[in-house]
């Protein structure tokens, strides 16, 4: 890969693209196609496929996606699965059309099973039934998946399918209702602050463990997937679609997040859970030895990557 080469971003604006963006620009990156969501439905192919008609594409990086917490995972299902499903078709459907040299295909650690064992490993996909709050998302990455396998082995189209684990970071969306668990925590703290409340009430029991990325350390995971060469992935992966978790081996709880919250934000009140709400799959750290080996490593350890989001968004 070379600094000339252009790179299209789905979804620069969001949590991981604009990561992303950030990334190659300071890597020396210029050529990087963006487009706002108003000017290109990215669901639709047939105006995707005439915007990019004259454009040249080397690289695509798919981080376009209608994501959200497990409030919104669960009362929205038919969006969650059309509108991931409609965007992943299109973008690969243009990725054999303009025979992109490498595609990132940006999935999650929600497409494995409930109960799959823990560090999960890759191969844990499709082995068991799915968290019933998120599994439209789960599903419609999935299938995301296997249109990349089915394009990788019959058109010998270069794509690596990186699922992340939980990722947070300062352009997510702090909505405590919506949001997922590290924003809408931080907004709920913020706010609680700010009313001088004696004490705050949590979704759940607070006791799964859950594993985060700051959207930086995996914006540098893909970045270093799409540079790095065919034949090294090709020897690493038995020449099968590469599937690589992306986590950071850092586990916490969810009670012991809302602690860290807690202190970082300066709340004194109690904290509460609402143990009749879902807590969600109890477990699902990952098993990241894969993009260890080719190279990667996260930087950002969450209590530094806590403390800086909080202090860059809501420093008084």
């Amino acid at each position: 890969m070379e600094k000339s080469n252009t790179i299209f971003i789905a979804g620069h604006r969001g949590l991981v693209g604009s990561a992303v963006l950030k990334t190659l620009e300071n890597q020396g990156f210029k050529k990087i196609i963006t487009v706002n969501r108003k000017k290109l439905d990215l669901k639709n192919y047939q105006k995707v496929e005439k915007f990019f008609k004259k454009k040249k594409i080397d690289y695509m990086i798919m981080a376009a996606a209608k994501a959200g917490g497990i409030i919104a995972n669960s009362t929205n299902q038919k969006d969650f699965f059309l509108e991931n499903i409609e965007i992943q078709n299109s973008l690969l459907k243009l990725a054999l059309k303009k025979k992109i040299k490498r595609t990132i295909f940006l999935g999650t650690s929600c497409i494995y099973p409930k109960f799959a064992k823990t560090p999960i490993e890759e191969d844990s996909l499709l082995t068991g039934k799915l968290e019933k709050t998120n599994q439209s998302y789960a599903i419609a990455k999935i299938a995301g998946i296997k249109l990349c396998e089915a394009l990788y082995e019959d058109y010998n189209l270069d794509i690596v399918c990186l699922m992340p684990t939980n990722v947070y970071g300062p352009n997510d969306t702090f909505d405590k209702f919506n949001g997922h668990v590290i924003p809408a925590m931080i907004t709920k703290f913020i706010e609680a602050k700010k009313r001088k409340s004696k004490k705050i009430k949590l979704l759940g029991t607070g006791k799964p463990i859950r594993e985060f990325i700051h959207s930086e350390d995996l914006a540098e995971a893909i970045v270093r997937c799409i540079t790095v060469k065919k034949k090294i992935l090709k020897t690493k992966f038995n020449n099968k679609l590469p599937i690589i978790n992306v986590g950071t081996g850092e586990t916490i709880s969810i009670i012991n997040l809302s602690k860290l919250i807690s202190n970082l934000v300066n709340f004194r009140g109690k904290i509460l859970f609402d143990k009749n709400s879902p807590d969600g799959t109890f477990k699902k750290n990952l098993n990241s030895g894969k993009i260890y080996s080719l190279g990667w490593r996260p930087k950002i350890k969450l209590n530094i990557g806590l403390k800086k989001i909080i202090n860059k968004k809501f420093k008084k």
